[in-house]
């Protein structure tokens, strides 16, 4: 008897033009879809696994990550792939600073036979599996071999399995049984669950998914430049026809961040080529993770992403009832959401007067002694990263939330039995970044206002203000392991975490030089007249995947994945870079993304660094080393 999902050739819903050249994946659609067999028996045999919960489902983004073509006795292998792939997503800025705005399931599912469909080419036998995954869009010989589909309907199905999670408040990633490079995008994303750069597929799509991001290739198919943008001004946020000066007058596309360093390597200005046109079309950055995997996104990038991520959730998670009048004898409160990466703001006004309340969640009522007649009182919660530039963003209802009460002096409370209680709080099952923002709600009684006393390894940590958070990158934590506690004075009311301050080493690995150059002072020096690799390792304490990273010459971080062709291959750095796929990787000095970006090699020393984001988002010392390409003995 076949499975529910063999020979299903429904390519993934949703899958834009866009999307699908955001993993360099172009080429026709997938072939027709043959009728299900039973998809009530694939949902029977799935579990959902709730992989990070970070609030009820239909109060957060909820990323969907389902597997085909593992075995059940590779089940432990898709496992292991998740890891790798959530824990490149929270090295990636803003999903680092909001992952506490995630909830994260696996839905498990074995499949009869391992592997996928037209792997790594048509004439590869097809697998028996779940989800009908198969490369070449769907076994078309018409597309290409990086395209990977699957079955949407059963895709979908599986996601409706999680309570909570609906279309509009989650993103699907399936994960093919495969080494094969390949993915595609859109309202669902796929990608090879062990192929080296899949994990940073993910974030990819979800640019354009969930931030509607556009691609920046200057190319439409690899290999092939793109020619020149002949369209009016871009309605892409990081495209544009104008000059800097002309950004700067108008207050257009990307002025704010004109002129900073960028995160993603280089200085946001103008650099021409994006929306598949090599000419007449520029973006903000030489370099970021909507251009190439494994840079970062930029400022402009990141501030989309933060208003699009913050969108889909609420600010204000829940508060007093305020659909009539309250009395003034009593306390009024405020539950926020808790980004990791710093604390939201809450400011409360009286008849438009604002309180000196310290950002509290809490305020009580019969301190500030109202006279009579019907008041109004609003809590305004914010978030005041400095991710957000545009006042016109952080006023958006993603990041401001205002809610309000009308007060009456002559209205007498019901008194009310709230037991002191821990509500939401950050989970405790697995270890926090030293530099991460804590957080414990509490039940809300009537008439009092309940504290939190935080102790950091026993002893108790000044914590003046928002007593519902405690950036703990403020304490400056000395490195090894510490325990966290928050307590409800006067109850039993405890919740512990373990802190981790304890770095991930990094080590690097290189091929035979020509000779080593030690000098006092300086970072060894390695002199090459070639190509050589470089391969980088991590340890850690603690359990979960480590993300290496490295730049050259203080260009932008680039997340360490071996080899494009093998994950267990090193890094191969090359006076002009390796072409792969119609791809260069490995240009020593100044990056070369495309065959017709310059190939002339820099020659001299270079700095290379090296450091880890460890899976509690730690970030590593960055440590150095030197390398110097000489030209070769007959060139020179």
């Amino acid at each position: 008897m076949t499975s529910p999902g063999i020979r299903l050739r429904r390519a993934a819903a949703g899958l834009t033009t866009a999307c699908l050249l955001a993993a360099g994946l172009v080429g026709a659609g997938p072939a027709a879809a043959e009728p299900p067999t039973g998809p009530s028996a694939l949902a029977a045999a799935a579990t959902v696994v709730p992989i990070q919960t970070t609030g009820p489902a239909d109060k957060r983004f909820n990323l969907v990550l389902m597997g085909d073509g593992y075995t059940a006795g590779e089940l432990a292998e898709f496992r292991a792939d998740v890891d790798t792939h959530l824990n490149v997503l929270w090295s990636v800025e803003p999903f680092a600073s909001y992952r506490s705005y995630i909830n994260v399931w696996a839905v498990e599912v074995a499949s009869p036979e391992s592997g996928v469909d037209c792997d790594p080419g048509l004439d590869a036998p097809r697998r028996d599996t779940a989800l009908g995954m198969a490369f070449w869009g769907g076994c078309n010989p018409s597309s290409v071999q990086r395209l990977l589909t699957v079955d949407s309907g059963l895709a979908g199905e599986l996601a409706d399995l999680v309570p909570g999670a609906t279309p509009s408040n989650r993103q699907i990633v399936a994960l093919a049984n495969s080494d094969t490079y390949g993915g595609a995008g859109g309202s669902y994303a796929t990608a090879s669950g062990g192929n080296a750069l899949s994990s940073l597929i993910t974030p990819h799509e979800i640019g354009h998914s969930l931030g509607k991001l556009q691609d920046e290739y200057d190319y439409y198919g690899r290999g092939v430049p793109g020619g020149a943008y002949e369209g009016p001004e871009p309605s892409s946020v990081h495209h544009t026809l104008l000059t800097e000066e002309q950004m700067r007058e108008q207050r257009a596309k990307w002025w704010r961040w004109l002129g900073e360093e960028s995160e993603s390597g280089g200085v946001i200005g103008r650099h021409e080529g994006g929306m598949y046109s090599t000419k007449g079309v520029w973006r903000p950055s030489r370099h970021s993770l909507m251009k190439t995997l494994g840079y970062a996104f930029d400022q402009v990038e990141r501030e989309v992403m933060v208003e699009a991520i913050s969108a889909k959730v609420n600010l204000v998670q829940d508060h007093t009832p305020n659909a009539d009048p309250i009395g003034a004898d009593r306390t009024v409160w405020v539950d926020t959401l808790h980004p990791v990466g710093g604390e939201l703001a809450v400011v409360w006004r009286l008849d438009g007067r604002t309180l000196a309340t310290d950002n509290a969640r809490t305020l009580d009522l019969r301190g500030l002694d109202l006279s009579h007649g019907v008041h109004t009182l609003t809590a305004t919660v914010s978030d005041p990263t400095p991710f957000v530039r545009d006042p016109a963003v952080r006023a958006s209802a993603a990041l401001t939330r205002t809610v309000s009460w009308k007060v009456d002096p002559k209205r007498t409370t019901r008194p009310e039995e709230v037991a002191p209680a821990f509500t939401g709080h950050t989970p405790t099952g697995s270890p926090v970044g030293a530099r991460s923002v804590v957080h414990a709600d509490t039940t809300h009684p009537l008439q009092r206002t309940l504290a939190v006393g935080w102790r950091l390894d026993g002893r108790a940590v000044v914590n003046p203000g928002n007593d519902r958070d405690l950036d703990l990158g403020s304490l400056r934590l000395t490195p090894g392991a510490h325990t966290l506690a928050a307590r409800i004075p006067g109850t039993d009311a405890e919740l512990t975490w373990t802190v981790d301050a304890r770095q991930a080493t990094a080590a690097y690995e290189l091929s035979e030089p020509l000779r080593t150059i030690r000098r006092p002072g300086r970072p060894v020096e390695y002199v090459y007249d070639g190509e050589f690799t470089m391969r980088l390792t991590a340890r850690d304490d603690q359990q979960g995947h480590v993300v290496s990273q490295f730049r050259v010459d203080g260009d932008g971080w680039y997340t360490y994945y071996g080899w494009p062709t093998d994950a267990d291959a090193p890094f191969r750095f090359s006076p002009s870079g390796t072409l792969i796929d119609g791809l260069v990787y490995g240009k020593l000095g100044r990056s070369r993304a495309v065959p017709w970006d310059d190939a002339t090699p820099d020659y001299g020393t270079h700095k290379i660094e090296y450091r880890t984001i460890d899976s509690a988002g730690n970030t590593g010392t960055a440590r150095s080393f030197l390398v110097t390409l000489v030209p070769p003995a007959g060139a020179r």
